[in-house]
């Protein structure tokens, strides 16, 4: 790992902890795009999002003195953004994820495959729209991974930090979410499921 960015994240938390003027406002800045990438497609709601980041960077500023830099801090913030959205969820009784077991009962997690390629499933303006509506049907804990994955470029690692999840576990959240993709999409496009 490149010790450049575990270097910029000490001095901006060193900053923030030290109540430097404009610190704790330029870490909102940095991160707030990740922070309402992650709210938002867990939620669907923009108003609880709005609420939900605040909430979520609230805790950051409360909790800032627990970072220990042992991973970047835009995973340890995806991670508060992340728990804080599945707390809401929780308290809502809104169903994080579907089972990741085929209909057999056979676990997912070794028939993962990166053969959906979901750039070029949006080249079309109509395809583009079925897309948005198949990922937004997604139940919220796939829509996250998939977007955090695809649309973040997150690793699985990162992706895993992020949500407390087993790597195994995100890799079986993709595939269910990549095959449900194609389910909707194959009509339209003529993907082979």
């Amino acid at each position: 790992m490149d010790p450049r960015p575990l270097d910029d994240d000490r001095a901006l938390v060193t900053a923030v902890l030290g109540n430097v003027p404009g610190a704790f406002e330029r870490l909102v800045r940095e991160y707030q795009g990740l922070c309402w990438h992650v709210i938002q497609r867990m939620v669907r709601h923009p108003e609880d999002t709005r609420e939900l980041c605040q909430e979520a960077f609230l805790r950051v500023h409360q909790c800032l003195h627990q970072y220990r830099f042992d991973a970047a801090l835009k995973s340890w913030i995806g991670q508060v953004a992340y728990s804080v959205a599945k707390r809401h969820l929780e308290r809502k009784r809104i169903p994080l994820a579907e089972p990741l077991a085929d209909e057999d009962g056979v676990d997912l997690m070794e028939r993962v495959g990166d053969d959906f390629d979901l750039e070029a499933a949006t080249a079309d303006a109509e395809i583009a729209r079925c897309l948005h509506a198949a990922i937004e049907a997604l139940p919220p804990l796939q829509r996250t991974v998939l977007t955090l994955y695809h649309l973040e470029e997150l690793p699985i690692a990162e992706i895993a930090g992020i949500t407390g999840l087993a790597e195994g576990t995100i890799k079986s959240h993709l595939f269910r979410s990549r095959k449900l993709l194609r389910d909707a999409l194959e009509p339209r496009m003529g993907v082979a499921a």
